[in-house]
């Protein structure tokens, strides 16, 4: 697609994803929504189109960048790095190779006539005349000991009671081999916060071509599921990215045992960096995550725009979508789960 001298730029088919992904494990800027997977969970779940750029020098792979392009009538037509994921961006080995990335990215920009460009990238990066959203999103990571004493004793003080608690309840925590309970958890606590669900379907494409890399954790009380968390493990890394829990979780902790639970078990199989994820500054699930200990990481996700276009707003916190937000918390479940899918699949 585009040429600077040695380095060429050029679309991944399918015989390179294999290549691909031995570079995201080896470039230490990628991220596990870097890996190829994640091309045909997006593509097969949500039937949009990605482009999986990649500069190449002297036949080696220099740079990558996956993109998800959305169009759609009511959305708009954007493309992003990486649409469903909280990271994304361009991970390169050098700057030649992220500039070329980033040409080639607005050149295709062009011929797809999309609005908006979106890079969300976990370090800051610069973007000729990119647009940068700040004060929105953090996310939490921290290391985490080999020990899970030591880890409990990082927690503060009244976070570790809640966790005790949930102790003292005589919770369990169960590995699951399918999304069955997850989903329904999900779906409750995502239908009660304003925000359409994801398929089930779409988990289970999650979890199929994660294998191993992708674990299922659900929270019982007296065999009954009170909390569920899909989690990701990447090299030395475990994030907890899809969970919820039932209207009775609260009563028994069941949230603050359940990510102790991904914690410890992490620990103990070797991992030593615990991404608590993305979350909106100003909400509950930023001061949850914040009264773990963890030190909140800006995410200044930067837009290229065209057309005149502003950066999009497609979040809860958005004034504009309050009726929306409102409305959805007082559906029915199974008609919020019925609808969810054909909506959230252009939230990206």
């Amino acid at each position: 697609m585009v040429s600077a001298g040695q380095l060429q730029v050029r679309e991944a088919d399918d015989s390179l994803l294999a290549e691909w992904d031995r570079y995201v494990e080896r470039c230490p800027e990628a991220t596990f929504f870097h890996r190829s997977g994640w091309k045909r969970v997006i593509e097969s779940c949500f039937g949009h189109r990605t482009y999986y750029l990649y500069a190449e020098r002297a036949g080696h792979i220099a740079g990558i960048l996956p993109l998800v392009h959305i169009d759609s009538a009511i959305f708009g037509r954007s493309l992003k790095s990486l649409a469903f994921c909280v990271y994304g961006g361009t991970a390169a080995s050098d700057e030649a190779a992220r500039s070329a990335l980033d040409r080639a990215t607005r050149e295709l920009g062009e011929r797809l006539d999309v609005t908006s460009i979106e890079y969300r990238d976990l370090e800051p990066r610069a973007y000729p005349d990119a647009t940068k959203k700040s004060g929105l999103y953090v996310t939490f990571r921290k290391s985490i000991d080999a020990d899970p004493e030591k880890n409990m004793l990082a927690v503060p003080r009244k976070q570790r009671a809640m966790i005790r608690k949930g102790q003292k309840f005589a919770l369990r925590s169960e590995i699951d081999a399918d999304c069955a309970r997850l989903h329904r958890i999900y779906a409750e606590s995502v239908r009660n916060l304003g925000t359409p669900v994801f398929s089930r379907k779409y988990f289970e494409a999650l979890r199929t071509t994660f294998g191993k890399d992708c674990e299922i954790l659900v929270i019982t009380k007296d065999e009954e599921p009170l909390a569920a968390v899909m989690s990701f493990y990447f090299r030395d890394e475990v994030l907890p990215y899809y969970g919820g829990g039932t209207h009775l979780a609260r009563d028994f902790a069941a949230n603050d045992f359940m990510y102790w639970e991904v914690m410890r078990r992490a620990c103990e199989r070797g991992y030593r960096v615990f991404d608590f994820g993305r979350s909106k500054q100003g909400t509950g699930a930023f001061d949850f995550k914040k009264n773990w200990g963890f030190p909140a990481q800006p995410l200044d996700y930067q837009y290229i725009l065209r057309h005149g276009a502003k950066v999009p707003d497609l979040n809860p916190l958005n004034p504009k979508l309050s009726v929306f937000v409102n409305a959805w918390k007082r559906l029915p479940l199974p008609l919020a789960n019925a609808l969810g899918p054909h909506i959230v699949k252009y939230l990206g």
